[in-house]
């Protein structure tokens, strides 16, 4: 059973920070990957940022300098550290690891619930 739970979020003002944290948890070999995507007009999911050991970190045009992604590799947890937020950046904010359950499977994508950010004045 693989869990991919996130914290933080709420509600800041134009131009404040704000951290969201998420961990991939349970029974599975290896997490390949990690990020954080988007609700986005005309899509399903936009990219937001993901970020896979030994590589750099991928970000979305609209977050690229304000928004910083790291990983804890022992813990199979990501934060996203956002500044600057605009009311462009709210959103409900869902997890997404890239993982293996067993040395054997494909690489499979797991989600979060979500976590709302709110950006308003």
């Amino acid at each position: 059973q693989v869990q991919v739970v996130e914290s933080g979020g709420g509600s800041v003002q134009p131009g404040e920070s704000l951290s969201i944290s998420c961990e991939a948890s349970g029974n599975f070999w290896r997490v390949g990957e990690m990020g954080w995507y988007r609700p986005a007009p005309g899509k399903q999911r936009e990219l937001v940022a993901r970020i896979s050991s030994g590589a750099n970190p991928n970000y979305a045009d609209s977050v690229r300098g304000r928004f910083t992604i790291t990983i804890d590799n022992l813990k199979n947890i990501v934060y996203l550290q956002m500044n600057s937020l605009t009311p462009e950046d709210t959103g409900v904010y869902y997890c997404n690891a890239v993982l293996k359950p067993d040395w054997r499977s494909n690489w499979t994508d797991y989600w979060g619930q979500g976590t709302r950010v709110t950006v308003s004045s």
